[in-house]
């Protein structure tokens, strides 16, 4: 029931737009800077009305006033014809996102819906999108709608009293899902295409039509939208669109009235379609470890493959926070499960007292641990305190040292935890507190993001996010867990006796002086001990513990 025939464009950038690729909530958008100073998002589907879609084509002052009609709804919704470029023009419907407003209370159909809340404009079309490949349920019939060709940001700014915001709602959206930059001061225009037809409740009424039969379209388009795992919140006649034929009839299909489906700020996915969503991406996210140094896909085009110190990253920006992000692998598709969002505002437990070390379970199902990297600190050395001293003297490896050395050492055979990503924010950091160390950054000052900055920056956090410790992913990918406990809590809870801790970390300093490297802050702690399913300690063919280093902060070569 589209107004033209979809047009499939590959991913490439105009001639001369100067845009840059971005992934939000999995979609793939084509960031353009607007001349008034605003951020379009353009969508696969609006590629080739990229001109068309720009707001002095259809969103000028006198332009729009001219040409828009408002349409019926308690949104702030029209349709507005574009100016022609290049002899084309377009039918658009404009729609202001009511992100983070309150719900009325007559789209409440359902009990079950009184804690809705107005999805974001990235959201939408994420779910949007996600309905239009047909969701969990079967690939017949397909749900139309009209296509997602847009997100326009203008530049303004305004008061919280005019946006209608609640700031509670919008953190809360912030919170809740991946890579959307909100900014709650400013208005969020979703760009659809136009499609033929008006909305069920006008048509029926139009074509006397019986009441009964508009409920029964309603209730089987309900049906529909349920069997591909999502609710409609606000389920209403008016958000059917159907048509009449040329005879003055209503357009039906195996005898049944042809509709589509529009109107998707409250659409949202069933319980029981979000867990296996969550499923599926943890098995996917698990399959895709098992490889990721060897996988040489095609990457998106707002990724990149870069090697630092003999490790290969997928290169990214964080469109979320403007931050940076480096994954280890070749895999782009590992890229998005390591964004802030994901695992910066899921529940926390802290796992050091001294130090930012935390262990969460993302918002994927997977276990990971993040610590922020103390490259550019001063370590403390008390007087007398020879190891102190030494600390001083080696100073903090920057995350890309400490994820190389890992790399290397369980290359070698010395067990290691897991590195996965770094993560720069996007926010510079204080550094009034003291003087920083920059041996580190002079060590970095030659290695280069792919647009030309320093990977290693003063004034910028970086978090290094390491797997969780719970046993090899092999076993991990057939649903088997261990559980990891480091070599002084096990001590402390009388899990393993002070002879046989001292014989592990003998074993791991002799180990690691062969493979010519050392830790100089080696601490009991740093060592990780696999508990099995039956509470056993996991031991080689020799009956020596089996440990990993997870500990990279002064691990240095010595020759």
């Amino acid at each position: 029931m589209s107004s033209h025939p979809d047009k499939h464009h590959e991913l490439a950038t105009p001639p001369g737009a100067g845009p840059q690729w971005v992934n939000m909530q999995g979609l793939d958008y084509l960031h353009l800077r607007t001349g008034d100073g605003g951020d379009l998002y353009v969508t696969r589907h609006g590629l080739g009305w990229a001109e068309q879609l720009k707001p002095e084509n259809w969103f000028e002052r006198d332009w729009f006033r001219a040409h828009r009609e408002r349409l019926r709804g308690t949104s702030t919704v029209y349709r507005v014809r574009t100016r022609e470029v290049g002899g084309r023009s377009i039918e658009l419907v404009i729609k202001w996102s009511r992100m983070g407003q309150d719900v009325p209370l007559e789209t409440h159909v359902l009990d079950d819906f009184l804690n809705a809340e107005f999805n974001t404009p990235f959201e939408e079309f994420a779910l949007v999108e996600e309905l239009r490949r047909g969701g969990s349920g079967p690939r017949a019939p397909i749900i139309l709608t009209h296509r997602p060709f847009a997100i326009y940001v203008p530049p303004e700014r305004l008061q919280l009293w005019q946006t209608g915001r609640s700031r509670d709602r919008v953190s809360r959206k912030a919170r809740s899902h991946i890579g959307v930059e909100l900014d709650i001061l400013r208005q969020y225009i979703v760009i659809y295409e136009w499609i033929k037809g008006d909305d069920a409740a006008v048509t029926f009424e139009a074509l006397g039509l019986p009441e009964a039969e508009l409920h029964a379209l309603t209730r089987h388009v309900q049906d529909e939208v349920l069997a591909k795992g999502f609710h409609v919140a606000d389920m209403k006649p008016a958000h059917i669109i159907v048509r009449r034929t040329p005879g003055g009839g209503l357009l039906r299909r195996h005898g049944q009235p042809a509709w589509a489906l529009i109107d998707f700020e409250l659409l949202m996915r069933t319980p029981e379609h979000e867990a296996r969503i969550r499923e599926a991406k943890r098995s996917d996210y698990l399959r895709r470890q098992q490889d990721r140094l060897a996988t040489e896909r095609p990457l998106p085009p707002h990724l990149k493959r870069v090697n630092i110190m003999g490790v290969d990253y997928v290169f990214g920006h964080v469109e979320s926070t403007q931050g940076r992000l480096w994954v280890v692998g070749g895999d782009g598709g590992l890229f998005d499960y390591f964004q802030p969002e994901r695992w910066r505002n899921t529940n926390q437990v802290r796992l050091s007292t001294s130090h930012q070390v935390y262990y969460t379970l993302t918002k994927d199902d997977i276990h990971l641990v993040w610590k922020t990297s103390r490259v550019g600190e001063r370590p403390a050395a008390a007087p007398g305190d020879y190891q102190g001293r030494r600390m001083v003297k080696v100073g903090y490896n920057s995350p890309f040292e400490e994820f190389a050395r890992a790399l290397e050492l369980a290359r070698l055979g010395f067990p290691t935890t897991i590195p996965r990503a770094i993560y720069m924010t996007g926010s510079s950091s204080d550094t009034s507190e003291g003087p920083l160390d920059m041996r580190a950054f002079a060590r970095h000052r030659e290695l280069l993001t792919p647009e030309g900055e320093p990977i290693l920056q003063p004034d910028h956090d970086y978090i290094k996010i390491w797997g969780y410790w719970n046993g090899p992913v092999e076993m991990l990918a057939q649903g088997v867990a261990c559980q990891s406990i480091n070599a002084m809590e096990a001590f402390q809870q009388e899990l393993l006796s002070e002879t046989e801790l001292r014989r592990l970390m003998l074993r791991a300093v002799e180990r690691l002086t062969e493979l010519g490297y050392e830790s100089v802050n080696i601490a009991e702690h740093h060592f990780l001990l696999t508990l099995d399913p039956s509470r056993q300690f996991m031991r080689d063919t020799e009956g020596n513990l089996e440990f990993r280093l997870c500990n990279f902060e002064m691990v240095r070569k010595t020759r």
